[in-house]
């Protein structure tokens, strides 16, 4: 039983590792394309036909506000069509009818698309508008972002070259400094739209459309077989087969697409849980066509830990718990000392993740780096561990392949600390037995503290700390009832 706890202790911190070497490569392409001098300030001198997508289910706060954004999109407006895709249930469908009609006696292209089912949720509403879609390219914008105005003006010219089948451009934030969730999202999320879609595309490895802040040439989405929904993530579904299928993907690191953050733990627990069992779902898909591909082995592998990403979750779950029956294994057996001091090789790959993270906040907050890396990038860790255990059940069953409904995020319309949610008809706090279990972690690696104060062992007192103290938080977020703004 000792040797398989070290096993399996050992396995799971080693391809941890692994995962961060990936990061540092990541880290280095990032670094070789930002000496690279682009060409960004291509004009458009034709004006195909856009599409403009939006869909939408019970957004009621924040649906306006991203239709008089998409009008204010600088385009022909006899070369653009807006189709609102509308799922709702709830007086969502009032709101819009009324923003359709003002705008359409106005001469604008726009139509309220309401199907006769919610069959494939998101992926369901994309195809249904895109078998009716005229236009030659198809630009999609979720209910919390605000496009800016020159968002085609900009990413259409890079569809000059005929292999290029979807432009995403950069995720910026509304609300930022909300409080320390959007704060620890922003950290990560910057960090993915920098470093990371940047350093792919510079390795020409696979990228992904993030599900919205992005353009497609409707013919790339016909060649890859559509939108299909036996995932939730049918946007990293999507760019794996149109990518396998040949076409070019280009990320706009430099154009920025404003969103909101969400602003309470439920809803970050619900776009989490989406994207990372999305994730393995997809990997469970599509990883064998990957890997019997023609493209190159250095692509495959970083394909590999791209769609492999979200069982970092559970590897480090998987450590974490470990960790602790590790500390009496080697106090009662001193003759596996060495088995443990090599263990400390794996602080090359916290190393590697820390790289990751400082060229992410030294590219998005040149004018003070250190105090932002140093305020943010501990708490993120914390919270990331704190997450654990939620993610970790989303990535099993997305492995699995147990199906569950969509879960959307609530949006709130929150962008300054003064803003209120008071009232919201979307919010539900539901304590389930994870809530607990998190609640249980938090005490546990308490323990974890206390056993290394024990047996003089505080080698692991950081990293028990840090759980402890990210498993409390999720915890204590989750359980405590919901505080509005005044």
């Amino acid at each position: 039983m000792e040797w398989l706890v070290i096993v399996l202790y050992g396995v799971t911190l080693l391809i941890i590792c692994l995962f961060s070497l990936g990061q540092f490569n990541l880290t280095w392409h990032y670094l070789k394309a930002k000496k690279q001098i682009e060409e960004t300030s291509e004009e458009l001198f034709e004006y195909p036909l856009v599409t403009i997508q939006l869909p939408v289910y019970n957004e009621r706060y924040v649906v306006e506000r991203l239709i008089d954004a998409v009008i204010k999109i600088q385009y022909p407006k006899d070369k653009l069509e807006i189709q609102i895709l509308d799922d709702s249930n709830d007086e969502t469908v009032q709101i819009i009818e009324k923003k359709v009609n003002e705008y359409a006696a106005n001469r604008w292209n726009i139509q309220q698309m309401r199907r006769p089912d919610r069959v494939g949720y998101k992926a369901g509403a994309l195809a249904y508008g895109m078998e009716r879609a005229k236009g030659e390219f198809i630009a999609i914008f979720d209910a919390d972002f605000v496009p800016n105005p020159e968002f085609l003006i900009r990413t259409l010219p890079k569809f000059r070259n005929e292999k290029v089948g979807m432009v995403q451009t950069k995720w910026s934030h509304l609300n930022t400094d909300y409080g320390s969730l959007t704060k620890i999202q922003a950290f990560w999320l910057d960090a993915h739209f920098t470093v990371e879609q940047k350093g792919r595309e510079h390795a020409g490895s696979f990228i992904n459309f993030n599900g919205t802040a992005g353009v497609w040439r409707k013919v790339c989405i016909k060649d890859a077989g559509g939108w299909q929904y036996d995932t939730i993530t049918e946007d990293l579904d999507l760019s794996y087969r149109a990518q396998l299928k040949g076409w070019k993907f280009v990320y706009r690191e430099e154009i920025e697409s404003p969103a909101e953050l969400p602003v309470l733990i439920p809803a970050v627990k619900s776009q989490q849980y989406r994207w990372n069992k999305g994730a393995a779902e997809t990997a469970r898909k599509t990883l064998g066509k990957v890997l019997t591909s023609n493209i190159g082995w250095n692509h495959k592998i970083r394909a590999i830990f791209h769609l492999l990403n979200s069982s970092v979750f559970l590897l480090l779950l998987i450590a974490a718990v470990l960790s602790i029956p590790m500390l009496y294994i080697k106090e009662y057996n001193p003759d596996l000392a060495l088995v443990f001091d090599l263990g400390s090789i794996f602080i090359i790959g916290f190393l590697a993740m820390g790289f990751f993270y400082w060229v992410a906040a030294k590219a998005t907050h040149p004018e003070y780096t250190f105090r932002y890396f140093i305020k943010n990038f501990p708490i993120f860790l914390a919270f990331s561990m704190g997450m654990a255990l939620h993610n970790s059940i989303a990535v099993v069953e997305g492995y699995l392949g147990i199906k569950t409904p969509f879960v959307r995020t609530p949006k709130f319309n929150v962008q300054s600390k003064g803003d209120s949610w008071k009232g919201n008809q979307y919010l539900s706090q539901v304590l389930t037995p994870v809530t607990f279990m998190e609640g249980l972690l938090s005490i546990y690696f308490i323990y974890g503290i206390f056993s290394g104060f024990k047996l003089e062992d505080y080698g692991l007192m950081l990293f028990h700390g840090m759980l402890a103290i990210g498993f409390a938080y999720v915890f204590i977020l989750s359980v405590k009832p919901m505080k509005y703004p005044s």
